[in-house]
């Protein structure tokens, strides 16, 4: 992974569903932390992100993104809010987001529904965890096929986070500061 180019990720070009929730006050901190919803990966993420679609689609789901690219002042933001490393990437190390290789997404199904994945999106919690014990059958199931989708695209997961993928090796990246550059400005 040596490219550094952000690319696009939109409805049309990449068959996905796009909630960008830190663009919206439907995130931990209440407030929107982008001004813009802008979802933007690295090169090798984007192709990584083509085949997890695929393979969703080959059994009826799609891909709802709810988190890609972060510039390095959101994760300040959000570090703010709650400097807990089990959830949030201390600054010293930097967030996978931020070197454009994570992604935090869900499936939804032909009807247009989110899967049960027993806890929502940024739900900062000891039940986010992948296999959380005591999850009902449905829910670790459904979190069971999410982690299927991505490792089979390439992607790895973290423990404490069910929607959280990124691709193995991201830490040897550098951190992109996109802020001043693209599109993606914070408020």
């Amino acid at each position: 992974m040596t490219s550094s180019k952000l690319l696009h990720i939109t409805p049309e070009t990449h068959h996905v569903q796009i909630d960008l929730v830190y663009a919206t006050d439907r995130n931990l901190t209440g407030k929107p932390i982008y001004k813009a919803a802008h979802c933007l990966l690295l090169e090798p993420a984007e192709a990584a992100l083509r085949k997890a679609t695929t393979i969703a689609q080959s059994f009826g789901m799609t891909l709802r993104i709810f988190d890609a690219y972060r510039p390095p002042q959101a994760q300040q933001v959000l570090w703010n809010f709650l400097p807990d490393p089990t959830f949030i990437a201390p600054l010293d190390r930097g967030s996978n987001h931020s070197r454009g290789t994570a992604i935090d997404l869900t499936l939804v199904d032909r009807n247009g529904d989110e899967l049960d994945m027993g806890t929502g999106f940024d739900a900062m919690v000891p039940e986010s965890e992948h296999f959380h014990p005591g999850l009902p059958e449905h829910v670790q199931h459904n979190r069971t096929l999410l982690l299927g989708v991505m490792l089979g695209a390439g992607f790895g997961h973290i423990k404490s986070e069910w929607w959280h993928y990124e691709l193995p090796g991201s830490r040897e990246l550098a951190l992109i500061d996109n802020e001043d550059s693209g599109p993606m400005r914070l408020m």
